[in-house]
């Protein structure tokens, strides 16, 4: 991918690799559906293999679009983006401690392949920052093995999506099998009572705010949420450190 020897080389990245590797089979399942969706939208196969190299965010990709075929104005659509990858600006703050030892372009890339279950991976194998050269290695290697399998297993997925878009059929559903796949990838996360807790306000949340325009309605999910279960970490007993919250 982009990074040093190094971290190929460091055990952290093998553990990273193997610990995404339970989540592909879904990753991959809605990587295929945004791909078969981009193409029965109206896109051309090149517009549609473009979006999937440079955009890489399935939730922005699905909701912009209708928007681009329909003929939104761009602010429009870069409005809709935005407000969808909104969590991206909570996950960056959270790592930026982790991150800003880096050089720039390794921090950009880092930005554009850390998606939301490396985010939740890599802060639940490393609840704090590394202080050592060491730690600070192990750390950035183990993210660049969540991000190389999640990352594979889109893109891989997405194009041959894209590729037989044509030759699946719109009744089989793969919408709504993509979504059963990240329902079993979120199940197998909320393996806490703080973390059931996230689940059933945020998707109590989502429904409430539905009528939000702009998809804002996940935005405000997110932030309730989160916010809700900041307030009640602090009554929780201390853990041991590496401890899931």
């Amino acid at each position: 991918m982009f990074l040093r020897p190094t971290h190929y080389r460091h055990p952290a990245f093998s553990a990273g690799m193997a610990q995404m590797w339970p989540q592909a089979p879904g990753i991959a399942a809605w990587g295929l559906m945004t791909g078969v969706a981009m193409v029965k939208s109206g896109m051309s196969v090149f517009e549609s293999v473009l979006m999937t190299l440079l955009v890489f965010a399935g939730s922005s990709q699905l909701a912009a679009i209708p928007l681009l075929v329909a003929g939104a104005p761009a602010w429009v659509i870069l409005a809709t983006g935005f407000c969808v990858n909104l969590r991206f600006v909570v996950f960056s703050l959270h790592m930026r401690p982790y991150m800003m030892h880096l050089p720039l372009w390794e921090r950009l890339m880092h930005g554009y392949l850390t998606a939301d279950l490396t985010y939740v991976l890599f802060t639940r194998q490393y609840p704090k920052p590394g202080t050592t050269a060491d730690e600070r290695l192990a750390q950035t290697a183990y993210l660049a093995g969540n991000c190389a399998v999640n990352w594979g297993s889109w893109i891989s997925a997405s194009l041959v999506g894209v590729v037989a878009a044509n030759f699946i059929p719109t009744q089989w559903g793969l919408g709504f099998a993509g979504i059963l796949c990240l329902i079993g990838i979120l199940c197998s996360l909320a393996s806490t009572r703080l973390r059931l807790v996230a689940v059933g306000v945020a998707g109590v949340a989502a429904v409430v705010a539905y009528a939000l325009p702009l998809k804002l309605n996940i935005v405000a999910a997110i932030a309730i949420a989160v916010l809700l279960c900041l307030s009640l970490e602090r009554f929780e007993p201390q853990r041991p450190a590496g401890a899931p919250h």
